[in-house]
């Protein structure tokens, strides 16, 4: 198996494209300037975590989100926010910067309460087409780092829409979580061994920062 460290957003960039990935990851040739929706969900995400965290007053536009983020911290148990979590190749728990850590991940919220745990991620976006699969791997990230918790309630709280949409998972289930990035990883980890980073033309390609690409027509 190649040395590769791999995160959600990572993994679905690769499998988006994976000359983009290459290009943005690997070789870092290119670099992905934010967008204003980009920009707009970070200062979000950062005043909901020190709203939660230190009772920061959220500003004025952002009040809105007040009656969401409050019912989170209304559940009891110990509210981590920005909560960073990494695994070695073997699964087993490493700080976030480690040398060998495989995976790593930052969960927007967990709250352990004993044998229980909630994660909450913040979007900014659009609801239409979530991917709960980034709700699965914190999961069990938490699993791994906090071994006293059996059972996850997840969700993804899509802010600007009102709406949130939850998951749940058993510890006893997350040998059969893994498998669903099986596929995916044994894909990344062929591309490199043999150092083939294929593109995968889409409509999206003329926005994509690789300019080099045959497909960017910009």
């Amino acid at each position: 198996m190649a040395n590769f460290t791999w995160s959600f957003s990572a993994l679905k960039q690769y499998q988006n494209c994976p000359k983009q990935y290459y290009e943005l990851t690997v070789a870092k040739n290119f670099v992905q300037s934010p967008s204003q929706a980009m920009i707009y969900g970070n200062q979000v995400h950062s005043a909901l975590e020190h709203y939660v965290k230190e009772g920061t007053e959220l500003p004025k536009y952002y009040q809105r989100f007040k009656p969401l983020v409050d019912d989170l911290i209304a559940i009891p148990g110990d509210k981590l926010t920005e909560h960073r979590m990494a695994l070695t190749k073997e699964k087993t728990p490493c700080t976030f910067g480690a040398k060998e850590r495989w995976v790593r991940g930052i969960a927007d919220l967990v709250i352990i309460d004993d044998d229980h745990a909630f994660i909450i991620d913040y979007k900014t976006g659009s609801d239409k087409y979530p991917d709960l699969k980034q709700l699965r791997l914190m999961s069990l990230m938490t699993f791994a780092h906090f071994p006293e918790v059996k059972k996850v309630k997840a969700g993804l709280l899509f802010v600007m829409h009102n709406n949130f949409m939850p998951e749940e998972y058993h510890r006893d289930d997350a040998e059969k979580s893994w498998e669903s990035f099986a596929v995916p990883l044994t894909r990344l980890d062929h591309s490199y061994e043999s150092n083939t980073w294929q593109a995968n033309p889409t409509p999206l390609c003329k926005f994509c920062p690789v300019k080099t690409c045959e497909f960017n027509k910009t």
